[in-house]
């Protein structure tokens, strides 16, 4: 992605941004963007090929960026990973927590329980399994905290530094069907305004941003059918949704540059900013 691409001209020249969760299609875009705008980038995944994929593209394109293997519920990981970024790249200025995700052992079949499910085949709130919610959970929640315990190190007592949670649309009003999803996204949104608070003396801003519906690998099965056909859930967000269509990825891109910008947010800490064509704000009449 090159400079004159961006939504909006910021200059992050000197900066290392790190970014969990960039093998993914969302956040390997945010590290193309980060990246056009001059920043040398960490590319974290548990799966450090995908990763190193983007990372070569980045590199391809006149930046300079690499792929990370890291996990962010491991302490250990993380550690052994910023070991490497440090001596690579330098100490980190910005972090995305970007990791994340649901799993479907934390799902329901049904959006509305009914009499005859507990006797049914039916995955139902009583069947879901603990491992399951347990998963989503941590990795939504545990999975920020960790990595922010361990890159905000470097940005105690530096100008210009953030740090940006990807929270959910979620976090405003839970969607049917993925309650663990739902309530770790609500805690990321609460912990970017706590985290925002405890760093408001050392020169850390804390911001998030909340994405609605976009159409990418994570929720192609509950978006549409096998023979490509959009779900009855499809519809049903179309519906609530007032621009009337999915988001596309890039953009989220103006939203994660501005919080990054110190001379056009440098009095922001503490927000999320909702990114999903007005879902949220819909009541449906």
């Amino acid at each position: 992605m090159l400079k004159n691409q961006l939504p909006i001209d910021v200059d992050l020249t000197g900066k290392v941004a790190v970014i969990t969760g960039a093998g993914g299609v969302i956040c390997s875009r945010i590290a193309e963007a980060y990246a056009a705008a001059g920043a040398k980038v960490a590319l974290l995944d548990l799966n450090e090929a995908a990763a190193q994929k983007w990372a070569d593209g980045i590199v391809a394109d006149g930046g300079i960026a690499k792929g990370y293997a890291a996990n962010v519920l491991d302490k250990e990981s993380l550690a052994a990973c910023h070991a490497k970024v440090l001596e690579d790249l330098g100490p980190c200025d910005i972090l995305v927590n970007g990791a994340g995700g649901n799993n479907p052992r934390a799902s329901t079949d049904k959006e509305y329980f009914e009499i005859g499910d507990l006797d049914s085949e039916t995955k139902s709130f009583f069947d879901l399994q603990q491992s399951g919610v347990e998963f989503v959970f941590n990795l939504n929640f545990i999975g920020t905290l960790l990595p922010t315990q361990e890159f905000a190190k470097d940005m105690i007592g530096r100008e210009g530094c953030n740090i940006i949670n990807i929270s959910s649309m979620n976090a405003y009003t839970p969607l049917t069907k993925i309650p663990a999803y739902s309530g770790a996204k609500a805690a990321i949104s609460n912990f970017t305004q706590w985290l925002a608070v405890h760093f408001s003396k050392v020169g850390i801003r804390v911001n998030a941003i909340a994405p609605g519906f976009f159409s990418t690998a994570q929720n192609k099965a509950l978006l549409f059918n096998p023979d490509g056909t959009p779900t009855p859930r499809t519809g049903k967000i179309i519906a609530a949704t007032p621009m009337g269509r999915f988001g596309e990825v890039d953009e989220l891109l103006g939203s994660m540059l501005f919080l990054v910008n110190e001379k056009a947010a440098g009095f922001i800490t503490g927000i999320c900013i909702p990114i999903d064509g007005g879902f949220s704000s819909y009541s449906g009449v």
